[in-house]
C-alpha cells in the first residue's frame, strides 16, 4: 500500500513505466518502494471515458499529493496518454485492516534508498 490503479491504459505501457513510477512515488511519499502497488484494472466502458489513475493511500500534505499527481501525469503523458485523469482515494488508518485489526494510525515505515 499505497495502490496505484490504472484504467484505460495498455498493459505494455504500464509494464515499461511502472519501475519509474514506483521509484519516484516512493521518493516523493518517503516510503519503501516495496509497498507501492501498481495495478491495471479492466473495465468495460459504456461511454467515452478518459484514462484514469486512482491512487489509494493515507492522507499526506497537499504538496505531496500534488507532486505525486504531477509525476504520474508526466510519466503517462510521455506514453501518449494526454488527457488522463488522476485522483486520490484517501484511506483512514482506523478503517484499514491488516490481519483483521484496524491500523488506527499511519504505519511508521523506515525509508531507505538502499
Amino acid at each position: 500500500m499505497p495502490f496505484v490503479r490504472f484504467r484505460g491504459f495498455e498493459k505494455q505501457d504500464l509494464e515499461q513505466l511502472s519501475p519509474y513510477l514506483v521509484e519516484e512515488f516512493a521518493t516523493i511519499a518517503e516510503i519503501p518502494m516495496e509497498i507501492v502497488k501498481v495495478e491495471l484494472l479492466h473495465a468495460e466502458q459504456l461511454t467515452n471515458n478518459p484514462p484514469l489513475v486512482e491512487i489509494s493511500m493515507f492522507q499526506r500534505d497537499q504538496s505531496t499529493h500534488d507532486a505525486i499527481a504531477a509525476m504520474i501525469y508526466r510519466l503517462v503523458n510521455n506514453y501518449g496518454y494526454k488527457n488522463a485523469h488522476i485522483f486520490f482515494v484517501i484511506l483512514q488508518p482506523g478503517l484499514y485492516y491488516k490481519e483483521g485489526v484496524a491500523l488506527n494510525e499511519i504505519p511508521k515505515v523506515v525509508y531507505s534508498k538502499s
